[in-house]
């Protein structure tokens, strides 16, 4: 029996007649509604035709979260007077509840995304709901953009609908069309916010750490609350081992302590949903910040922190990173403490801190791992997906990378259209490297043990499992815990889908679309965006991933099924992440084959392997190694099959200790498999290598004479000058990257770093100068080495400054009236005493001689009593000589 009360007292109602109207009208429409409203159950059933007379329609509706997705569908049955899978039934991965009389069918995004896949009509769906949109996750918007392409293309009548809390609703009605945007008023019961900062300064989140004295305090103010309000209290953390740990601190309480994230057992998270007649204290992730009413819950303390994904492609490696929560999640958790009542908000920060919050979470697009998005961008027919419709467009680095694996794994071609394996991969559910991993390692271990592995790779097994992935899979095997009840069901999963050519469900999969909506495209194919991606620690560098072209064959790894567990697990874990098979340096640490350093934890049983297979690894900022979180031990020969596409052999010659070293190397990627001498390496290696010295020590390792500096340092003074074919000589770089005009063939015949001692730099240098226009001859007239002074000296210009430089006695430019000038430069004149000191300094003799040379005469003349000093200097005779000389 319909609970017609329970629906009348949603306030969305109020709403729903302007949502029909304008879904009538447009065919979309934005719907903003505060958290409570019943935006997420009544909606759905109104447009389903199942309350308020409408006509029947079949309703999708797309969660981010499984555990949002079961509950919403356990909510509207339980509107309906139903149990989940009748009128309105739910799928997600590795569940389904649904009957043949099913209208509404609630399902996470992923789901929704590989249904477009296989059916890009979306047959028998009428509408749509994109639920919580504001999350801004890669699935969502990347389903929210196929939609709309069908729509535009194949199925103008399907309507789809935008709803979110919080959220950009002018932009969402942009994208959808200038679709009108609805808003329902809430009933908001009023929030009180208590700022809670803890007493002493705490260290900021680095990288997945989160300093536990803020933990501490986190769960100090839990206590508080408990003591200072009375309902249940809702406590948000960033991630399963924060809720771990503050749950440890919480012993003694008089409140049932419940803990609820994505990998929690679904009999927990039903507990959390469902009201109970004792206090309790839930500890949760970012799932419980929206589409979830969390039944008695009166008080939040909200810790300031979350989880976000990023990419480090130049390091090869992956991180979740712990960032301050945006102020509309801060919103979105308070309203969790003011859905059924009043209630309070603790915040664990300073509310001078709240202002410099960012405003939204970052969109997962511009910062998520993109290989997953790009598979199903190609196999929809837009590799670069510059045809559909996002809010924010992928950036183009990450999306290069993204296609890079996609080549790699053999998903794509060289055009980047999908392969019958990329198809196949696609359907999978899973992460393009895992879904390689899967077809390859099911051909050389077999189906069930690959999928097993792989099962353990695409959700990380609980810390509490330890580091060696056999030793995971063996606790997983026996374990009892809610991880293992998930693996063994996923386990299931990936079995069937890699039995079936298309890689499929095994059964019912759909049709597929022969043609894409306006483009030609693949049938089928789409990706795992079922909450299948591998955590992001565990994806390293797309840049250093195996050519498609390359793939190992099972047969060249002997009895690869008869491999024991360790072997296996090496194996999988190799074809996953190639890259990441690391060969040990000692005490510990070892080199990945992408040249990446790693460290495996004190106490670890890894710590004496050889070798190992790394899946999840992560790198603070500034450390120089990353941390081995899994690993698998593999040998030699594994490594070697698994990782062909890395293996090379070749000569090397380097600069390294001042000198040539020549080596014959067969190297694993960075790793060093064998290395001889080389006796006679190649000119061309030789010359490289003598050019990284150069660059590396400078060009003093030729042999510059005094005559060969001045030459630089007049080449240089007529680059800065005039310009035109004068070379710029005063640049080391500059110099090298012009190598082979000025130190061939001397550079050619050097074979160590004596021979490049011998290179008269002078003469290479004159190499360098403007001989084909004819400049070159003038080189002595626009920069001549020395300038012949009054007294008959030739004295030695220094062009080593900004400005030319004469340094001369004084008493050789008498009568000299004007300042000498060097390419219309005026030199700049150091006026010496007899004994070679410095005097003075002018650019302007003419005005020295009127003013300044008498304050000189006057200190000088007693100091050199034997050298001329005349009143008129203008009408003096220059001397290098003594008043005594002059007189003979």
């Amino acid at each position: 029996m319909i609970r017609q009360a329970d629906l009348d007292a949603l306030p969305v109602r109020e709403a729903v007649p302007a949502l029909v109207s304008a879904l009538d009208a447009h065919g979309a429409a934005v719907l903003c509604a505060p958290p409570g409203t019943g935006k997420t159950t009544l909606v759905p059933l109104v447009l389903a035709g199942l309350v308020g007379g409408g006509p029947r329609r079949r309703v999708v509706v797309a969660e981010p979260r499984r555990i949002a997705a079961r509950a919403a569908a356990r909510r509207m049955a339980w509107l309906l007077g139903e149990e989940p899978g009748g009128a309105v039934g739910f799928t997600v991965r590795g569940e389904r509840v649904v009957g043949p009389g099913t209208v509404v069918e609630v399902v996470t995004t992923g789901v929704l995304l590989q249904r477009l896949q296989r059916d890009q009509e979306l047959t028998g769906t009428d509408v749509v709901v994109l639920d919580e949109c504001h999350e801004r996750h890669l699935d969502a918007d990347t389903v929210a953009a196929f939609l709309l392409d069908v729509r535009a293309t194949l199925r103008p009548e399907l309507r789809l609908v935008a709803a979110s809390a919080t959220t950009d609703a002018a932009g969402w009605a942009r994208l959808l069309g200038d679709a009108p945007v609805v808003e329902a008023a809430g009933v908001a019961y009023p929030v009180e916010t208590v700022w809670a900062p803890p007493a002493r300064p705490v260290r900021p989140p680095h990288g997945m750490r989160v300093d536990p004295a803020q933990l501490t305090h986190v769960a100090s103010v839990v206590r508080r609350a408990l003591a200072e309000r009375s309902g249940d209290v809702l406590c948000f953390l960033p991630g399963v081992g924060e809720i771990a740990r503050v749950a440890g601190q919480l012993g003694g309480v008089d409140a049932e302590v419940l803990q609820v994230h994505g990998r929690a057992p679904a009999a927990v998270q039903d507990a959390a949903l469902t009201a109970a007649d004792h206090r309790r204290v839930i500890l949760s992730t970012a799932v419980a910040e929206s589409s979830l009413t969390v039944p008695g819950v009166r008080v939040v303390v909200d810790s300031g922190l979350a989880r976000e994904p990023r990419v480090d492609h130049a390091r090869g490696l992956g991180a979740l990173t712990t960032v301050r929560a945006s102020r509309a999640s801060g919103r979105q958790r308070a309203g969790r403490a003011g859905r059924e009542a009043p209630g309070t908000v603790y915040r664990c920060w300073e509310q001078a801190e709240d202002p410099r919050l960012p405003a939204f979470p970052s969109p997962e697009i511009r910062i998520a791992d993109l290989a997953q998005f790009a598979l199903q961008a190609a196999c929809w027919g837009d590799p670069d997906a510059s045809g559909l419709a996002l809010l924010d467009p992928p950036p183009a680095g990450a999306m290069a990378a993204a296609r890079e694996v996609l080549l790699a794994v053999g998903a794509v071609d060289d055009a980047g259209r999908p392969a019958a394996r990329g198809l196949r991969m696609s359907r999978l559910g899973l992460h393009p490297r895992l879904a390689r991993a899967l077809l390859d390692g099911a051909a050389a271990l077999g189906a069930r043990r690959a999928a097993e592995l792989v099962a353990l790779l695409s959700e990380e097994p609980p810390r509490e499992y330890g580091d060696d992935l056999a030793a995971a899979w063996r606790t997983a095997r026996r374990g009892g815990d809610g991880y293992a009840a998930r693996w063994r069901a996923e386990c299931r999963r990936l079995e069937r889908a890699v039995g079936t050519p298309d890689g499929g469900p095994g059964r019912g999969a759909g049709r597929a679309a022969a043609s894409g909506p306006g483009r030609d495209r693949a049938a089928g194919g789409g990706g795992g965006g079922t909450g299948a991606l591998p955590d992001a620690r565990a994806l390293p560098d797309a840049r250093a991933l195996p050519d498609a072209r390359a793939l190992p064959d099972a047969r060249a790894l002997p009895d690869a099924r008869a491999l024991p567990d360790d072997g296996a697990a090496g194996l999988v874990a190799a074809l996953a992440f190639p890259e990441r098979v690391a060969r040990a340096k000692g005490d510990g640490a070892f080199l990945m084959a992408s040249g990446t350093g790693a460290e495996v934890g004190d106490g670890s049983a890894l710590r004496s392997a050889p070798w190992l297979a790394v899946a999840v690894a992560d790198r603070a900022a500034h450390a120089t190694s990353a941390r081995v979180r899994l690993a698998a031990v593999v040998d030699e020969e594994t490594a070697r099959v698994a990782c062909g596409h890395l293996l090379g052999a070749g000569d090397e010659v380097r600069w390294e200790a001042g000198d040539l070293v020549a080596r014959s190397v067969e190297r694993l990627g960075a790793i060093e498999l064998t290395v001889r001498p080389l006796r006679a390496p190649g000119p061309a290696l030789v010359r490289a290598a003598l050019l990284d010295g150069l660059a590396a020590e400078g060009l003093g390792l030729l042999r510059w004479s005094e005559d060969a500096r001045a030459l630089r340092a007049r080449l240089g003074f007529l680059h800065r000058t005039l310009g035109g074919g004068w070379p710029d000589v005063a640049d080391d770089a500059a110099l090298l990257a012009r190598a082979d005009e000025w130190l061939e063939p001397e550079l050619s015949r050097a074979r160590r770093r004596a021979d490049l001692g011998r290179i008269d730099a002078g003469q290479a240098l004159n190499r360098l100068l403007p001989w084909a226009g004819g400049e070159a001859a003038r080189l002595d007239e626009l920069a001549p080495e020395r300038l012949q002074v009054p007294s008959g000296s030739r004295i030695r210009v220094d062009y080593g400054g900004e400005q030319p430089v004469l340094a001369v006695k004084l008493q050789e430019l008498f009568g000299l009236a004007e300042t000498p000038r060097v390419a219309g430069v005026p030199v700049l004149v150091h006026l010496l005493s007899p004994a070679g000191r410095p005097a003075a300094v002018t650019a302007d003799l003419a005005s020295f001689w009127r003013g300044g040379y008498r304050a000189v005469r006057a200190e000088l003349r007693g100091r050199y009593p034997k050298h001329p000093w005349p009143e008129d200097p203008a009408t003096a005779e220059p001397t290098r000589h003594t008043n005594a000389r002059l007189r003979r």
